[in-house]
């Protein structure tokens, strides 16, 4: 691994955590080889396609993942990705509520899309980005979240759209929101 060349972070490229196992690590190639392969037209490129093989050729093989995760360990330790050791992990509580807010603008957004335009029902993220005044890496963050729980789906288009647990989400939030507005008053009634 050491032989001059650059290193390169396989598992970055795999988007896999360094402990995974052969399963995962077989199923993120598959899936990253199927979206460069150059017969791919959306997606295609060489350079990764063939980086992905090559990233995948080394980690498959017990032997030379072995050897890697030395050479691995020994450059995160020596600058880039280092975690910070004895560092207290804490989040602010409104960093969080907004993220949620965002997350719920976005599906509000996107419903009422579905809803006035079913035959095309996309948005460009682009748009949805500046309806949020985000930055690019919140906005990452929050397409990042929605699309893993299923709220969310990119089209064959390349935009945003609501999938069916997206409707039904919000749904369940308006429900939700009808009832709080009801309680509201109950509560102010009771404490006099």
């Amino acid at each position: 691994m050491d032989n001059g060349q650059e290193f390169f972070d396989y598992y970055s490229l795999l988007q896999v955590n360094p402990t995974c196992d052969a399963k995962m690590l077989e199923k993120a190639y598959r899936h990253l080889a199927h979206m460069y392969h150059p017969d791919h037209l959306e997606t295609a490129d060489v350079t990764k396609f063939q980086a992905v093989i090559e990233a995948y050729r080394v980690l498959r093989d017990p032997d030379q993942r072995s050897k890697y995760d030395e050479e691995f360990c020994r450059k995160k330790t020596n600058g880039f990705d280092k975690f910070p050791k004895n560092e207290k992990i804490t989040i602010d509580e409104k960093s969080a509520i907004i993220d949620a807010e965002a997350h719920q603008r976005i599906l509000f957004y996107l419903y009422k899309r579905r809803r006035e335009h079913a035959d095309d029902p996309g948005v460009i993220g682009y748009y949805v980005q500046q309806m949020l005044d985000s930055s690019d890496d919140n906005f990452e963050f929050h397409v990042w979240y929605l699309k893993s729980k299923g709220f969310i789906k990119v089209t064959e288009q390349g935009t945003l759209a609501i999938t069916i647990e997206g409707v039904d989400h919000v749904i369940s939030l308006s429900r939700t929101i009808e009832a709080e507005k009801l309680l509201i008053p109950l509560s102010d009634t009771s404490e006099q």
